[in-house]
């Protein structure tokens, strides 16, 4: 008899009722920026005073055009099996002054979003904010401000009160250490500043806002679940020698730690504490923020995870009198022969995902959490477009296939993985890069009345779905 008929390939089956979906955000797939009453946020403004600081000059106007056409995307969803799906209100577009008025034509829409998802069966997942600051909050100094922390707070129990009966999970920030790496160490994102104590003091602010918004959800006595979106990228050491070891935990502690902690237990890291005060980088901490901090916990806790980073042990002292950067305690370490998205320029290692789960499971309480984001993002994706007219993402497909192994590996050993969301549904405007990169299910043509077109990828994810898992072979 031929042994081939005797193999049986791998199966990968997922727990009954988990979580199939994608991730989006407002300000990157809605559009209509200057519509029905929405004021610009920092993109807008950014946009508009140096259009040249994106790519192809494409600004956030020009995105997908959900906020027109949900309906169908929606029906798209459906078809490429989603269960659940995340978005964000955007603060620009609720409340446009920031504080005061709520926008009635903002309100019905994301009644119709929200009600059209549950409709089709597929679980709304609102995230309240994705970098996307009200230009008018940004002019009283952003999250350097406890003004616009009392204000969001308020922008918060407000979208609790009008959208909290029918969705039930319900999430503060997504990715905040984003804003403090590219718009307070980096200059890469607007307002372009490079100072760590302003970025640490825009770090405390936004957990102060974000717990206190627990805190409110809290009182209200919503029906649901509240957490936090957070990109957890690992920190490895070149080697097991002491220093680089010493290294790659400094970086975890101000990349990972710095966010993950409070949220989850309530304080942050000691030794973060150290780092910072002996160098007089700490914020200022006011009466009652440890105790807010420390007296809401989350519910439930949403992982991007994109590549892991690699650092060694600081090779050459800094110059005297520059200004401090993490990069002053630590240097990144190129791995020999690692796996790399040559499009992005990110490291691919699929099994990083299962390292963060285990961490999760033995030193977070086995604190419920899903996979939030996790994609591959490419340049030029028309080239591999076939006859039929949709593009052939097989890389897309084991890019998924290859990660959802190692979450099923950490599943079998205890993890409490509750769903596992791709970054994205359909190509979205993506910051500074617009539409370089295209990490959808779905194509849309900015150029064809934003046609939507679903890829090989969307029709598998839809068997995934329906399958509740994959075989290989």
């Amino acid at each position: 008899m031929d042994n081939k008929t005797n193999r049986t390939s791998p199966e990968y089956r997922f727990p009954q009722g988990f979580w199939w979906g994608s991730a989006a955000s407002g300000p990157q797939t809605e559009g209509a920026a200057d519509q029905d009453g929405r004021k610009p946020s920092i993109w807008d403004y950014w946009y508009s005073i140096e259009p040249n600081c994106f790519h192809n000059d494409v600004g956030p106007e020009n995105t997908s055009n959900f906020y027109h056409m949900f309906k169908e995307d929606i029906q798209l969803m459906k078809e490429t099996g989603h269960t659940s799906f995340r978005t964000s209100i955007q603060w620009s577009r609720l409340i446009p002054d920031g504080v005061g008025d709520v926008n009635e034509k903002a309100v019905t829409f994301y009644n119709q979003v929200i009600d059209e998802l549950l409709a089709n069966d597929i679980e709304p997942f609102m995230n309240l904010y994705h970098f996307d600051m009200p230009m008018c909050m940004q002019e009283k100094g952003g999250w350097e401000s406890r003004e616009v922390i009392e204000a969001y707070v308020n922008y918060a129990a407000t979208c609790f009160r009008l959208f909290g009966d029918r969705v039930k999970h319900w999430f503060t920030f997504n990715e905040p250490i984003v804003p403090v790496e590219a718009s307070y160490l980096y200059d890469l994102h607007y307002p372009n500043v490079v100072d760590f104590k302003r970025g640490a003091t825009v770090a405390h602010h936004t957990i102060v806002a974000h717990a206190k918004a627990v805190e409110a959800f809290k009182k209200l006595n919503v029906d649901g679940k509240i957490g936090i979106i957070l990109n957890l990228t690992p920190s490895y050491p070149r080697s097991q020698d002491a220093a680089d070891v010493k290294a790659a935990h400094i970086a975890d502690l101000i990349f990972n730690r710095s966010f993950l902690d409070p949220v989850t237990k309530g304080e942050y890291p000691k030794d973060l504490i150290e780092i910072l005060k002996d160098r007089e980088l700490l914020p200022i901490v006011e009466p009652g923020d440890l105790a807010v901090i420390r007296d809401n916990p989350i519910d439930i806790l949403g992982v991007n995870y994109y590549q892991p980073r690699r650092v060694k042990a600081k090779e050459q002292s800094v110059p005297a009198g520059n200004p401090f950067m993490p990069e002053h305690l630590f240097d990144p370490y190129i791995m020999p022969g690692r796996k790399i998205n040559p499009h992005r320029g990110w490291e691919i290692c699929e099994e990083v995902i299962y390292d963060i789960m285990m961490d999760i499971r033995d030193n977070y309480g086995n604190l419920p959490f899903f996979i939030s984001e996790n994609g591959m993002g490419v340049e030029g994706e028309e080239k591999f477009r076939n006859e039929a007219g949709f593009i052939e993402d097989d890389y897309r497909i084991e890019f998924i296939q290859e990660h959802l192994k190692w979450v099923h590996k950490g599943l079998q050993e205890g993890a409490n993985c509750l769903g596992y969301h791709l970054w994205t549904f359909i190509d979205n405007w993506s910051w500074t890069n617009a539409y370089k990169n295209r990490y959808g299910l779905v194509e849309v043509d900015l150029q064809n009345n934003y046609k939507r077109t679903i890829k090989k990828s969307g029709r598998w994810y839809k068997t995934l779905a329906e399958n509740n898992g994959f075989t290989v072979g």
